[in-house]
């Protein structure tokens, strides 16, 4: 039957839905709005759709490495609790196996994937009308090394923080202790580099002028500078030069280097980092629940 463009932009206006669920539930009810919500109600399109605004800033993290590849997302719900219901891990599962089968840039392509048949973003909506909580997939990254080059990945037993790695050489177990430092520590930087040069001449300026050089031998000079600029990006948070997690007696970059490994790049994510978290009072979420 023909669908009523009229129809289609009212029950669009009145539901918040695509095109495509909108004129799926009209063409089931014979061109009825009231109907048609009513159908929208039962399937839980509707109910996704309401929960779409909300903040979903709980939820987890996976690293997962295979042979030369490794991936890394984030799954979230509204809570941690619902994080830890089957179906939402069997859906995080279910997103680590397709990462690896599927090739992704933007965040469309990612939620394009499809798992048996169905997308992934269309995997979140069913989802969260099962559970009643706001379901999404934020975010993923998949590192493929070369045959000279190594992957590795770790993720925290809390499933909240997780790091994937990759490197020039072959020590794959060296490279996922790598992993766990960052994942553990957090530096701000990889390398020197990422600071920018405005940055990296400042401090050497600061450097040149600090009194502890004042008449001595320019080798001396160079000696203290090399040691004092290794101080100074350790406290600024790169990677490099921070004290070895699982050896304090080297740095992450000599650890690299007993290892014959040369880091390319490094990816840490932690569930729910630069989400805005929603505050609301006690009294206006009870009224909220009991308005359902």
């Amino acid at each position: 039957m023909s669908v009523d463009l009229k129809k289609i932009k009212e029950l669009r206006e009145r539901t918040n839905l695509g095109f495509l669920d909108v004129k799926n539930a009209l063409e089931a009810n014979d061109n009825d709005v009231e109907k048609s919500i009513d159908w929208l109600q039962e399937k839980g399109i509707l109910k996704a759709a309401k929960k779409a605004g909300r903040i979903a800033a709980e939820g987890i993290v996976k690293a997962i490495v295979k042979d030369n590849e490794a991936v890394i997302f984030e799954l979230n719900s509204e809570t941690d609790f619902v994080s830890k219901n089957e179906l939402f891990i069997e859906l995080a599962n279910k997103i680590g196996e397709a990462l690896f089968l599927n090739n992704f840039e933007t965040n469309e392509e990612l939620l394009a994937i499809k798992i048996d048949g169905v997308s992934i973003e269309d995997h979140t909506s069913l989802l969260t009308a099962k559970i009643g909580e706001k379901i999404s997939l934020r975010r993923a990254l998949k590192f493929k090394a070369n045959e000279n080059q190594v992957v590795s990945g770790y993720t925290h037993a809390n499933n909240r923080v997780a790091t994937i790695v990759v490197a020039e050489g072959k020590n794959q177990e060296a490279l996922r202790n790598v992993s766990m430092h960052i994942t553990a520590l957090n530096p701000s930087h990889l390398f020197e580099e990422c600071l920018g040069s405005e940055e990296l001449k400042s401090i050497h300026e600061k450097l040149d002028a600090n009194p502890a050089l004042a008449n001595k031998p320019e080798k001396i000079q160079q000696s203290i500078k090399a040691g004092l600029l290794k101080k100074e990006l350790n406290e600024r948070g790169v990677l490099l030069y921070q004290p070895f997690v699982m050896d304090d007696s080297k740095t992450v970059g000599q650890y690299l280097v007993d290892s014959n490994l040369v880091l390319i790049d490094a990816k840490r994510f932690e569930v729910g980092e630069g989400i805005e978290k929603k505050t609301v009072d006690f009294a206006a979420e009870v009224a909220e629940q009991m308005a359902k």
